[in-house]
């Protein structure tokens, strides 16, 4: 299974940390965080990893080259323009192939091992659960019976990890979209399993944040 990060936001609420350095380079505990998954999908046995960029993306190519360092083969998938989640996989997909694989959003912390995820999907996408966090109290989607179903009384936050399945993304063209709808309209037809991890998370989207994930991060260290 390959696996894809997405790493081509601008990062626009941490600035300024980000008005000169890509938010995947940012550090947590003295690494920067997309070293965080690599080091994550090398232990869980992933070889074959693909990232795309936009924002300062050369920083990105430069920092970790072919991978080699961690034990992986890393490509890349240069936009432009940010082609958002969906447009962005959407974009990758000739350097993914046609089999299922896991795509994890470059701005999270966790310490989810993703070598659970390395067995066969049934339908078009598993979506990894978490803890619906303060700035999310809402939730996006709920479980039952080991699918993904709209949110109920018992809602989850999308961790932004997941496998997908290329077939997810036919009749789409090329050009910036969310992935969100994608998932939506295959949950309605049942087609999304999932499950819940209730260890650490956090969506490394502000300052506040980030101290989070460094705080994480080093207890766990």
């Amino acid at each position: 299974m390959k696996a894809m990060i997405l790493a081509a936001g601008k990062g626009e609420r941490m600035r300024p940390l980000t008005l000169h350095t890509p938010k995947p380079l940012i550090p947590v505990a003295g690494m920067p965080l997309i070293e965080h998954h690599l080091r994550s999908l090398g232990r869980a046995g992933f070889t074959e990893v693909i990232i795309n960029h936009a924002w300062l993306g050369q920083q990105i190519e430069d920092h970790l080259g072919d991978g080699a360092r961690f034990g992986l083969s890393i490509r890349y998938s240069a936009e432009g323009e940010p082609l958002e989640t969906g447009g962005g996989i959407f974009n990758a997909l000739p350097l993914i192939g046609a089999a299922p694989f896991l795509v994890i959003n470059g701005d999270i912390w966790t310490d989810f091992d993703p070598a659970v995820l390395r067995r066969p999907l049934e339908g078009l996408a598993h979506l990894v659960l978490v803890d619906n966090p303060p700035h999310h109290p809402q939730g996006d989607f709920s479980l039952s019976q080991g699918r993904v179903v709209f949110a109920g009384d018992s809602a989850l936050t999308y961790s932004g990890i997941a496998v997908l399945h290329s077939a997810l993304f036919e009749g789409c063209e090329p050009g910036a979209f969310k992935l969100a709808p994608l998932l939506r309209k295959a949950i309605a037809r049942g087609q999304v399993s999932g499950e819940h991890h209730s260890g650490a998370w956090v969506d490394v989207g502000t300052p506040e944040r980030l101290a989070q994930a460094e705080r994480l991060a080093e207890a766990r260290r």
